[in-house]
């Protein structure tokens, strides 16, 4: 089904038992440092943790009662099968959970704690070993990102924005594969085209920058960052053409500021995001967010699944 506002408002009545409506907070302790009228959309209060709740559950709910039976497969970084593990457990269904070795221990015990079966892999295999399992076994992808019914659940946190602030100026949301963005420009333009969205991705991947540059998707080398949830090497297909129509562009940022994100957002702000998720901090704080100080912004807190190693790289700074 195209990723309509239809779509969008279908998924947000499909999801409403299971999603919550995470707040909208007003941060006038951060304006200065981040050169704005402060908001943030807390999706780390989320059940599971994250925003992906929401696109998992609307994705696992349009299954058929034989596609359940056949099982679910997910390859994911984390956020993505804690949330289809929660959402197939609720269902009866057997999830299985492909993700990077390198993944934060946090997300590996937390998918294994909602029963789901956990396949570790190097980061770019992961995609490739999950259709395989999907072949051998007769059970059905959810992908993270590359599909509408996905994209309209996380086009939710668009519209409860613009519910809550119909003049916010200007919406950030962290960025890989596109879902988030896609989702929640296309939601946004909808309501608000003068609303801004802008994607802030790891500046290690610069995928979406590249691509759009160049007019269609573009794969750059797999490389690490602090922003684990955020290490696609690519746009979606499906998502790429989203955001190329509703967002106003997507920035790159290094880790050091998203780290500097992080802990004004702990220290000053009192709430905790993982690295991903403070990505959109990071831009305003390196400055390649074009925000003014008069403008209201909303920064998606995207997740809250932090283990203690990862506040521990910000004793340094």
């Amino acid at each position: 089904m195209p990723l309509t506002m239809d779509a969008i408002r279908q998924a947000q009545a499909r999801i409403a038992p299971y999603a919550l409506k995470t707040p909208l907070l007003r941060m006038e302790c951060l304006d200065a440092a981040l050169g704005c009228q402060v908001y943030v959309k807390a999706e780390c209060m989320q059940r599971t943790g994250s925003f992906k709740l929401r696109g998992a559950m609307n994705r696992a709910l349009t299954l058929t009662p034989e596609e359940r039976a056949r099982g679910i497969v997910a390859a994911s970084s984390g956020n993505h099968g804690r949330a289809i593990s929660y959402a197939a457990r609720l269902l009866g269904a057997k999830a299985t959970v492909v993700m990077p070795r390198q993944a934060p221990e946090i997300k590996i015990q937390a998918i294994r704690a909602l029963g789901a079966e956990v396949i570790l892999c190097e980061t770019s295999e992961r995609f490739r070993l999950a259709e395989e399992l999907c072949a051998s076994r007769g059970a059905t992808m959810v992908p993270p990102f590359n599909d509408e019914t996905v994209m309209a659940g996380q086009g939710t946190v668009g519209l409860e924005i613009m519910e809550a602030c119909p003049d916010m100026d200007v919406i950030v949301t962290p960025t890989s594969g596109g879902g988030l963005l896609g989702g929640v420009a296309t939601a946004v333009r909808a309501l608000s085209p003068r609303t801004r969205v802008y994607g802030a991705e790891p500046a290690a991947m610069p995928r979406y920058g590249r691509s759009l540059e160049a007019g269609a998707p573009v794969q750059v080398p797999q490389d690490t960052s602090i922003a684990d949830a955020l290490l696609a090497q690519s746009p979606g297909g499906l998502c790429f053409s989203y955001v190329q129509q509703n967002a106003a562009g997507v920035v790159p940022v290094e880790d050091a500021f998203l780290l500097r994100g992080m802990k004004l957002l702990l220290t000053e702000g009192k709430l905790l995001g993982e690295p991903s998720a403070c990505i959109g901090m990071g831009a305003a704080l390196q400055g390649v967010l074009p925000v003014r100080s008069e403008e209201k912004v909303c920064f998606v807190v995207s997740g809250g699944n932090a283990g203690l190693s990862q506040l521990h790289a910000l004793d340094a700074l």
